[in-house]
């Protein structure tokens, strides 16, 4: 097992677009996978989602961490662990971050893939009709990640 440099682990992140996030909720913590675009010009984690016990308990606990991996074998995997502040964002700034996120994971999805999603539904959970997604972002503080070969 190695240690992960800053640069295989940015790319890990870039290079991927489901991940865990961990956030505390009455007195323990929860860990739920979530879809997200790694936004290298504000070093942040970009996602939505509908309001729910998530959003509500990082509104009161902002920081969290978020894990991803690259799992081939036992033998061969990668994994990067942040830690980070949960930022909620609003009005136009929402709308371009959401509009970001959407646009860079259905490129990942084609690369990594090899198809094309046209609609945000068919990649990240369907926040219902009747509401307006919560667009947030984790402005990453540390990272740090391990691997096998």
């Amino acid at each position: 097992m190695k240690d992960l440099n800053k640069k295989e682990c940015l790319d890990l992140l870039q290079n991927n677009y489901v991940g865990r996030i961990a956030y505390t909720t009455s007195g323990s913590a929860d860990i739920v996978p979530i879809t997200y675009f790694y936004d290298p010009e504000h070093h942040a984690i970009i996602s939505y989602s509908g309001i729910g016990s998530k959003i509500s308990a990082m509104r009161d606990h902002k920081e969290v961490s978020f894990q991803v991996d690259e799992i081939e074998s036992l033998n061969h995997w990668k994994s990067v662990l942040l830690h980070g502040e949960y930022e909620e964002l609003s009005g136009i700034s929402a709308k371009q971050q959401l509009h970001r996120f959407a646009e860079g994971v259905k490129k990942l999805i084609k690369k990594k893939d090899g198809h094309s999603a046209k609609y945000i539904e068919e990649f990240s959970s369907k926040v219902s009709e009747d509401s307006i997604p919560i667009v947030y972002r984790i402005k990453i503080s540390e990272v740090k990640g391990k691997g096998r070969n």
